[in-house]
């Protein structure tokens, strides 16, 4: 079987928002003023954009199936993606074979493709152990420096700055759009609804020089997952 290489952000990209690490200032140009928004205020409004806080803490479990096409890949890939609280688990395949996969129990875990299983280097675990079923209950307002008002293509996007990269949120949906970072970008072009959830249904990521179309076909809420698939 090929080698099918699949950036770590986009296998990982709905376990915790860990997509962007470090600022990328080859980002495209934007106008940036200071928002009028906190950074508190801008989570709120995303969480309310998704459904709801309340409805998005009542989410135990979540299992998503994504098609995954783009360059350096043989073809389309698919990614199952399993959650519970921190814990995370996935798998990559093609043409009926798992080609990878990665787990995260909670506390440790590891990627393995062709056979070979590497540990999630300990710089990672931190974040892993923060997650959330939902990726939106792991941003802490606290971890933002500033909220900048940015226009983008002709439209205002509220931005929350960091260390660990920049976030874009919609300004008249809430809704979170882009995100720039170290590991890479990636761009949500259009959420679906799911009992009442949003979640993204497109992802254009890109990063280590790969360029990738993330689609997802079906989510199921509190259904399908279980503790045995983390051991």
């Amino acid at each position: 079987m090929k080698k099918i290489i699949i950036p770590f952000f986009c296998a990982v990209f709905c376990s915790t928002p860990v997509v962007a690490q470090t600022a990328n200032t080859a980002a495209a140009k934007t106008e940036a003023v200071q928002s009028k928004l906190t950074p508190k205020e801008v989570v709120d409004n995303y969480l309310k954009a998704l459904g709801g806080k309340d409805k998005l803490e009542s989410v135990r479990t979540v299992l998503i199936e994504n098609i995954i096409t783009g360059d350096g890949l043989p073809g389309e890939v698919g990614m199952t993606a399993k959650k519970m609280g921190n814990k995370f688990k996935s798998e990559q395949t093609f043409m009926g074979q798992v080609a990878s996969s990665q787990l995260f129990d909670g506390e440790k875990g590891y990627f393995q493709q062709m056979g070979q299983k590497t540990e999630i280097p300990a710089d990672r675990l931190a974040e892993m152990k923060k997650g959330k079923t939902i990726d939106a209950l792991a941003y802490n307002a606290a971890n933002y420096s500033s909220v900048t008002l940015e226009k983008m293509d002709g439209k205002d996007y509220n931005v929350l700055n960091s260390d660990k990269g920049k976030f874009y949120f919609d300004a008249s949906t809430g809704l979170l759009f882009k995100t720039i970072g170290k590991e890479g970008n990636a761009t949500i072009k259009s959420y679906m609804t799911v009992d009442g959830i949003k979640f993204p249904q497109e992802i254009q990521a890109e990063g280590n020089g790969q360029n990738v179309v993330v689609k997802t076909t079906k989510v199921m809420i509190n259904s399908g997952v279980s503790d045995a698939d983390f051991k």
